[in-house]
């Protein structure tokens, strides 16, 4: 098939734009181009199938190693501040990044010295009086099982141990005896409330917590993130370098854009953490043994621990408080539950809006969402890392796709907004 191809000619035998020049036809040939996928594409697109998939059952199978590498250049960004204070000192990135890291573990042994036998000993009050917490709110769920609680805590055989009180002469008579499970849901729900808290918790530990079953394997965690975070911190800039490499050179200012803007956000969010869990920890201490609840300084240090997860956290601390609580009287535990939630309106409304200036807003149901997910894939790791990396993820999405794309200018911190999202 031929066309017709227009050609300026010209003196010299050069193409020229002039607007007295005619131009001539040319009639050649057209070359085709040739239909279908050659050889080499179907290898290409082979190789690139199975690099994928290798590469996907590789995270999937080194995931632990992978969540636990996150979390060490979690803190090794965090790091990264101290040694740019210490080496306006004139201190070596290296060496300070060392003594950061040796101090934080100093005082974090020497603190647990101090109050080590005050922990031991709660402790071990808390194992022993927990289950007795929760026989005694299985039984006040049965006195009152026409409640919305008393419904869900209460079992078959609760009101077969309570009286009934005969109308004519108000004398009372046992009730009688439940009949014997038939099926396993019968005896399940015969089955006292402590003993299927124990199996779910069994179950859960199992499930969430399964790298606890090897010293060996947490130690081996421990170090990679210790030592991630010393290397970080004494020179990002190495690594960042080596990232950018693997982009266009078209792409690295934005991909170094992205990244920076990443690393700010993971750092904020991991300062504010750690300063919420001191906080968290010790106004739940005092809260506590204000109210007199036995293991006071163990259920606040559990409380602030648990404060790095966030919205599933003060949710699990809240529970073994809310249960001691009930060894003295249901209104114990209510004030107890009350204080809780207090805490944590305080938290939500006060402390995190005031340390989270300049970081990123994550959605409370993206958050509950990406919980959800991550522990039911990865565990107790995928836990700890959903809320930083769901931020990451939103820094990526609004400056990759809703300003480069979509063409809007949004907030992508909650610093300064107004100039985020003036018009260009």
């Amino acid at each position: 098939m031929t066309e017709p191809i227009r050609k300026d000619e010209s003196a010299g035998g050069r193409d020229r734009a002039s607007p007295n020049a005619s131009p001539t036809v040319i009639y050649g040939e057209r070359r085709r181009r040739s239909m279908g996928w050659r050889t080499k594409d179907v290898l290409r697109t082979a190789a690139l199938v199975i690099a994928m998939y290798v590469g996907v059952r590789m995270i999937w199978f080194a995931s632990p190693l992978f969540l636990t590498a996150f979390l060490g250049i979690l803190f090794g960004l965090a790091v990264s501040v101290g040694v740019d204070h210490l080496a306006h000192w004139r201190i070596p990135r290296g060496l300070g990044a060392a003594l950061i890291v040796i101090t934080f573990l100093g005082l974090l042994v020497g603190f647990g010295a101090w109050v080590a036998p005050t922990i031991r000993a709660q402790s071990v009050e808390l194992r022993r009086r927990l289950p007795e917490a929760i026989d005694r709110l299985e039984s006040w769920a049965n006195r009152h099982n026409d409640g919305l609680i008393g419904s869900i805590l209460t079992t078959s055989n609760g009101p077969a141990k309570r009286d009934t009180v005969h109308a004519t002469g108000g004398a009372t008579a046992p009730a009688p005896r439940a009949a014997a499970p038939t099926n396993e849901a019968d005896t399940a729900s015969a089955t006292p409330l402590r003993d299927r808290i124990s199996r779910q918790m069994a179950g859960a530990t199992r499930y969430l917590f399964p790298f606890l079953s090897s010293t060996l394997a947490v130690l081996g965690g421990l170090l990679i993130i210790l030592f991630l975070a010393i290397y970080i911190g004494a020179d990002p800039d190495l690594y960042h370098r080596g990232l950018m490499l693997l982009f266009p050179r078209r792409a690295r200012h934005r991909a170094g854009e992205v990244f920076s803007a990443m690393a700010t956000v993971l750092r904020r969010w991991l300062v504010t953490q750690l300063i919420a869990m001191v906080a968290i920890g010790s106004v739940t201490t005092v809260v506590l043994l204000i109210l007199d609840v036995k293991a006071a300084f163990a259920l606040g240090i559990l409380a602030g621990l648990l404060e790095f997860i966030p919205t599933v956290g003060p949710i699990l601390s809240a529970v073994p408080a809310v249960a001691m609580g009930f060894l003295d009287s249901p209104e114990k535990a209510l004030y107890v539950a009350i204080a809780f939630w207090a805490i944590q309106f305080a938290e939500n409304h006060l402390l995190i809006p005031l340390l989270m200036k300049g970081g990123v807003d994550v959605p409370p149901v993206l958050t509950i969402l990406s919980q959800a997910l991550m522990a039911m894939v990865f565990g107790f790791l995928g836990l700890m890392c959903a809320v930083p990396i769901l931020a990451a993820v939103i820094v990526a999405v609004k400056m990759l796709y809703v300003e480069d794309v979509v063409g809007e200018r949004v907030p992508v911190t909650n610093e300064n907004p107004a100039k985020d999202i003036a018009p260009a």
